[in-house]
Parts: C-alpha cells; sequence; structure tokens
C-alpha cells in the first residue's frame, strides 16, 4: 500500500493566507501526474514545471501514477507559488527528502526549468501564516528577507532545488537570510518652495496632508495644480511600524515588494484615467488588489478626475467610507484594505477655460455643468476640501517670494499627526468620530457649524468632514480646542464648484 506525503502551503484571500496541505501518492498503475484540489491553469501547470525541473537536477518521475492532491479540495487554488510545495511533496514521495522534517515546513515558490526557484507574490502573509502555526517557511533566495518580517520563524531561502535537498539530505547548510529592514532608499520628491504664490491652495494641501482629508483641486490647465499634488508625499510623515508591516501585506499578495523590504514611506499611486472598475477597486481573473489597496494608508491621485469612467468613479463611493473593498465572486468575497486619502484634479469644463472671458467656448455656461455633472454628488460629498486654482499672470509670477520649503511644513504635519495619535480613538482626524470631534470643540464652533450646515444645505456627511477639517486646522495651529475660527475657515474649504448648481 502507497503511503502519502504531505506538505503545508497557502492559497490567498485579500490579505489572508489560508492553509493548504499538499498530498502527494505515488501509487501502481498507468504513467500519469495528475493535480486535483480546483487548481486553476498556472496550478495545472505546475506538473509540467515540476516534471522539467527533477530532469535538470538528474531526477525523474517514477512510471508510476502520481497523484497531487490539494485540500481543502473546494478552495480554488490561484497562482505559481504552488509549484515549490508540489516538488517538495513528490521528492518526500519518491523518499528523496525526510518526510518528518517537511512536515516542520510550509513551502511557496515557483519553479523554473533548470530547478531555480522564482519569486512569488504572498511571501510576507504566508510567513505570518507559518510562524502563528509555529511552522517554519521555504522560499525564493530573494525573499527570505521579505518573511524574516514574522518574527521568530524558521526560514530556507534556497535558489535552487539541489541547495534544498542537499540541505534536508545533511550534506549542506543553508545560510540564514539577510536581516529585514525598511526601505531606507532616499526617494527624492519635488519642494513645495518651488510653489510661487497659491498661497491658499498650499494651505489646503498642509491641511489635507496633516488630516488624511480627501482634497479636490480645480483650475484651468496649466493652474499647478498637478505640480502641487506631487508635492504632497515631501509633506506625509513615515509609516508607523506598524502601520508599514499592514501596507507591506497588500503589497507583497500583489507582488511588488523589492528585495523584502517593507515600506518605509506612504504609498503614493496615480492611476489614468483610462483605469478600469477592476484595475482601481481590485478584480480581474485572479481578484488581485487595484490602485484603491495599493494606495492603503497612503494617497491615490486622480487627474482630470472627470475624464475616468462613470463606474469606475462610483465604485469608489463605498471604500472611501469604509476604508476598504470587496470584490464578489461566485464562490468567493475577496476582501482588500483600502483606506486611502484621495486627492483629485481636474478642469472646470471639457474645454478648461470655464471662467476666463479672453478664452472661455461659446458653449458657456452649459459646457462646465455638462463637464462637471459627470461627478455624482454622493461622491463630491466625500471631498472634505475643495479649491478653485487660478494661474498666476506672469509678473505677477516673477515676483511672487519663494515660499516655505518642503520640510517646513511637514514638521508641522507631523507635529499634527502626532497630536492625533495622542488623543487616541483614530490613526488621523480624517477617521475621527463625531463624538471625539465635539467633545474638543467651544460651544460657539458647534454653534457656527450649526448654523452653516442648515444654510449652506450641508449632508450629515458634510457636516462631520467639516469638524473634522477644523479640528486638523486647531490641531496645526497646537490648541486643544476647536474653535470658531477653524470652522469658519473649515467651511470656506467646501464651498462649490464654479459652474454648477445644486
Amino acid at each position: 500500500m502507497s503511503t502519502i506525503a504531505r506538505i503545508q502551503t497557502f492559497a490567498f484571500s485579500g490579505v489572508e493566507a489560508l492553509p493548504v496541505e499538499v498530498q502527494v501518492q505515488i501509487a501502481p498503475g498507468l504513467p500519469a501526474f495528475l493535480v486535483v484540489g480546483l487548481p486553476d491553469k498556472a496550478v495545472g501547470e505546475s506538473r509540467e514545471r515540476v516534471r522539467a525541473a527533477l530532469t535538470a537536477i538528474g531526477l525523474s518521475l517514477p512510471p508510476k501514477r502520481v497523484l497531487v492532491n490539494m485540500a481543502p479540495a473546494d478552495l480554488a487554488k490561484e497562482g505559481s507559488h504552488f509549484d515549490l510545495p508540489i516538488a517538495l511533496g513528490v521528492l518526500a514521495a519518491m523518499d528523496i527528502l525526510p518526510r518528518d522534517e517537511l512536515a516542520d515546513f510550509a513551502a511557496l515558490g515557483e519553479l523554473a526549468l533548470d530547478g531555480t526557484i522564482a519569486p512569488v507574490a504572498g511571501v510576507l502573509p504566508a510567513a505570518m501564516a507559518a510562524s502563528a502555526r509555529e511552522l517554519g517557511l521555504v522560499c525564493p533566495e530573494r525573499q527570505g528577507p521579505e518573511a524574516a518580517w514574522a518574527g521568530r520563524i524558521q526560514v530556507l531561502a534556497p535558489p535552487d532545488l539541489p541547495a534544498l535537498i542537499n540541505h534536508f539530505r545533511g550534506t549542506q547548510t543553508l545560510s540564514a537570510p539577510s536581516p529585514p529592514r525598511l526601505d531606507d532608499r532616499i526617494h527624492h520628491t519635488a519642494c513645495l518652495s518651488a510653489v510661487r504664490g497659491q498661497e491658499s491652495a498650499k494651505r489646503a494641501l498642509e491641511v489635507a496632508a496633516a488630516g488624511g482629508h480627501n482634497l479636490l483641486m480645480v483650475g484651468p490647465p496649466g493652474a499647478g495644480k498637478s505640480m502641487l499634488a506631487a508635492r504632497l508625499p515631501g509633506l506625509l510623515p513615515d509609516l508607523t511600524p506598524a502601520e508599514a508591516l499592514d501596507v507591506s501585506l497588500v503589497h507583497s499578495v500583489a507582488g511588488m515588494l523589492e528585495d523584502g523590504l517593507l515600506l518605509r514611506r506612504p504609498p503614493f499611486r496615480e492611476p489614468h484615467h483610462s483605469a478600469s472598475v477592476a484595475a482601481l477597486v481590485g478584480g480581474g481573473h485572479r481578484a488581485r488588489p487595484g490602485e484603491i489597496s495599493l494606495a492603503h494608508l497612503g494617497v491615490l491621485f486622480l487627474d482630470e478626475w472627470p475624464e475616468f469612467p462613470r463606474p469606475a468613479l462610483e465604485a469608489l463611493r463605498q471604500p472611501m467610507e469604509t476604508g476598504r473593498t470587496t470584490i464578489s465572486r461566485a464562490n468567493a468575497h475577496v476582501t482588500y484594505p483600502a483606506r486611502f486619502q484621495c486627492i483629485a484634479a481636474m478642469n472646470p469644463c471639457r474645454c478648461g477655460y470655464l471662467g476666463d472671458p479672453a478664452r472661455e467656448c461659446a458653449k458657456v455656461p452649459g459646457c462646465g455643468q455638462d463637464y462637471q455633472m459627470r461627478l455624482s454628488g454622493p461622491l463630491l460629498d466625500r471631498m472634505d476640501l475643495t479649491i478653485e486654482i487660478q494661474p498666476l499672470p506672469p509678473a505677477e509670477l516673477a515676483r511672487a517670494p519663494i515660499g516655505e520649503t518642503s520640510d517646513i511644513v511637514a514638521a508641522r504635519v507631523a507635529a499634527a499627526r502626532d497630536r492625533q495619535r495622542a488623543r487616541g480613538g483614530a490613526r488621523c482626524n480624517a477617521e475621527a468620530e463625531w463624538d471625539a470631534l465635539q467633545s474638543t470643540a467651544d460651544s460657539e464652533a458647534l454653534a457656527l457649524l450649526e448654523t452653516a450646515s442648515t444654510r449652506l444645505r450641508l449632508s450629515t456627511r458634510g457636516t462631520v468632514r467639516a469638524l473634522r477639517v477644523a479640528r486638523t486646522i486647531a490641531d496645526l495651529a497646537g490648541l486643544a480646542r476647536t474653535a470658531r475660527a477653524h470652522v469658519a475657515e473649515a467651511l470656506a474649504f467646501r464651498h462649490r464648484m464654479p459652474g454648477r448648481n445644486g
């Protein structure tokens, strides 16, 4: 009677690693190599990569029936990372590797035809799941430092199959992977001092950075909207260790972590306006994370906002409120974190010159109204700050003094973020609850907010977001209480776009 070799690996649902047991049986019968357990095409092709890799290192499959089962059988198995556990299970079933030692490890990796082990997505969540189950992890050599972030876990990171076989057989010892490191590379960003004039726009950018607020910039071509957005990353503080791990989990599942370095800076994503719903919110055949998840705890910059497909824009509404996105499939629901700061830029109309008597087209005001109506009211209501940017005349631009550098503004932003964390309850003011905001506001400030909300017909969401912005303005000023002046400035940032009615 044939015996069964077993080794652990993982499938992925969002950023969660689900345990999968690879069972290999070699039994008498017609020669065959079968993979069962709901594999996708990439997993089904593993048998050919495994066969070629074994041949390359001087081994061959026995002329028997080789059956690979991946349990649980009703869980979809997707991706090429099942190559390595299948190969190890086959080698254990052939008595080339010790089965008892393999039982203490989980494995994932893609095999090349010459037996080398190529990098795969998801090593970080797999390492954390293996650590929770008190297992070691076998992964590609380049991703050893990434796996080491899981803490107290034995990591084997061989370059190829022969090195791994020799390690288990005791003829060679694999060295420990390099210590895990944060991404400490210098990321050069444009300095805010290069932006001449535009003081109100720079103030709005500082408030948005300090509180993690959504910001919409409206202005004609060349006014400086994209230039301002490009300077936002230089104002944001570094991620905390917990945030770095949270963000890196998403990027690991997407296969975007370089050299096992955890992200230290908030991500900044700027998709093209031709992006589809799946590209923005996630999806596709394998339900990969979209741009909003890759921007988790960072910035999503949407230039030419109304030019995005309407379904893609409307799909942003729920993640902007909940901080996560759920991709529904017939047999599963995949959830990714998506707590991002949305920075959007747009022209006031299709031709871009609404409000400029010398250049605006003959379709005014219908040109602007039709263009702006591509954005729904609920979507606009989720923008905490809306500013209108006008280009500076050449003479005024030449005389404008050099403003503060990004480092100076970033120091104020970091101090404001520290005050927000010290209060507890929310990572930043953009996520603060009403009760916490109300408890730190003066009675005069709340009275102004109530009056303005009635007269401006602000929604409940708009009222809460206005108070969040006011709390950030108070934090930038170093004040413990939100005053009337802070609410007034916050309300000034919620004006309607030019040319839009209702």
